[in-house]
């Protein structure tokens, strides 16, 4: 199988399809992520949250890859906004990842009633320009929060990290990536299984041939997005990455467009996150 790349806004290529590890615990995130690397991912999401970045990093140390093999994102958390706690943050990451140069580093949620995101986006941009990291973005972003960081910003965001998914479209989000070169980044592109059992998407499903998890992550690759679905099931992490030799129709993605609910939202509302 092959996996699609993604072109950010500054050049670097990043797997359209990665491997997350939210709620993995350390102890069995070496494993999961070997199983990853072996079945073929290429591209590796953490936070500083997870507690297992220690773990990926174990992973990537004993895989026989080479580091330019691989794409390794990880997360600023709330606690550690601000200039300087940022850049701490990120040595503490890098000690526990293993690693001289991270792929991508992003603010984990924009925690807009402590206002610190921006001074934390200037550390961020102080890790790119010095090469320690190839890319900076953030993660569940609204449209609001891009502008106003957008306002003082030496550096674009090369991706926002969002929930979307078929009930939760953020078709406005998206729009606005869009219109800024921002890539759109896809945490619980399945949301979290409950997806799966749209019956608009079971007919779709059956008649090509594949699994409702299947055609939703197609949908979202037709539409230029990265995903970074969950499983430590090896059946399941193959399936996720088996994507290819397969199209959804114009009517397909349109209609799956169309699925989108008032209750959809499956996480946090990006408002409502504080440390």
């Amino acid at each position: 199988m092959t996996t699609p790349n993604v072109t950010l806004n500054n050049g670097v290529v990043i797997p359209q399809v990665g491997f997350g590890v939210y709620k993995v615990p350390d102890e069995e995130t070496r494993t999961a992520v070997a199983t990853a690397l072996d079945l073929g991912y290429r591209s590796i999401d953490t936070a500083a949250l997870y507690g297992n970045e220690a773990g990926v990093g174990r992973a990537i140390a004993e895989s026989g890859l080479t580091r330019d093999e691989l794409f390794i994102t990880s997360k600023v958390w709330n606690t550690e906004h601000g200039f300087d706690k940022t850049l701490a943050a990120f040595d503490r990451s890098m000690e526990l990842l293993g690693l001289d140069t991270l792929d991508m580093f992003l603010i984990h949620w924009p925690c807009p009633q402590q206002d610190l995101y921006r001074e934390t986006w200037q550390a961020l941009e102080r890790l790119y320009a010095d090469g320690r990291v190839r890319a900076i973005g953030v993660s569940n972003f609204t449209p609001t929060h891009l502008t106003r960081l957008l306002e003082g910003a030496e550096v674009v965001p090369a991706i926002n990290q969002i929930e979307l998914h078929p009930a939760l479209p953020q078709h406005e989000a998206v729009a606005f990536h869009r219109e800024h070169g921002i890539a759109t980044e896809a945490w619980s592109p399945l949301a979290r299984g409950k997806g799966l059992e749209d019956p608009e998407i079971a007919r779709i499903a059956a008649r090509v041939d594949r699994s409702p998890a299947q055609v939703i992550l197609r949908w979202h690759l037709q539409q230029g997005r990265i995903v970074i679905p969950k499983s430590v099931t090896p059946s399941r992490m193959a399936e996720n990455l088996a994507l290819d030799n397969f199209d959804l129709t114009p009517s397909d993605l349109a209609l799956i467009d169309s699925l989108g609910r008032e209750d959809g939202r499956v996480g946090s509302h990006p408002d409502r996150v504080e440390p």
